[in-house]
């Protein structure tokens, strides 16, 4: 498994800096984003390092599964029940700002959206 020492979610991974941990397993992390965007917002990060969607590969294709699989189930377990947005920003012009896969999962009320 690939780490790069400089990553700042692989210090998360790697237990150097904190974080509020929504899941765990042998291959992913899942964690509350510090700067959220809707009430429940979620980060999934793969263990392994891979700085973006674009240096994905075939046999990657379970991990990107297990990800998008997971996505669903957290919601819920977090009382998401109405419904929730999945977004991988991919490079300068994707707005990716670590350079780490990561899926942004949010739900619950939208506060961007007035009555």
């Amino acid at each position: 498994m690939t780490h790069d020492p400089d990553c700042l979610f692989c210090k998360i991974v790697a237990g150097k800096i904190p974080s509020r941990k929504a899941y765990e397993d042998e291959r992913v992390l899942a964690f509350h984003d510090i700067h959220p965007w809707a009430p429940v917002h979620l980060l999934i990060i793969p263990k392994q390092h891979i700085a973006t969607m674009s240096d994905l590969g075939d046999e990657h294709a379970g991990l990107l599964g297990h990800m998008a699989l997971l996505a669903p189930r957290l919601m819920q377990e977090q009382g998401v029940t109405n419904g929730f947005r999945t977004v991988i920003n991919t490079g300068p012009d994707g707005g990716q700002e670590v350079y780490h896969l990561h899926m942004h999962v949010m739900g619950g009320p939208r506060p961007w959206v007035k009555a």
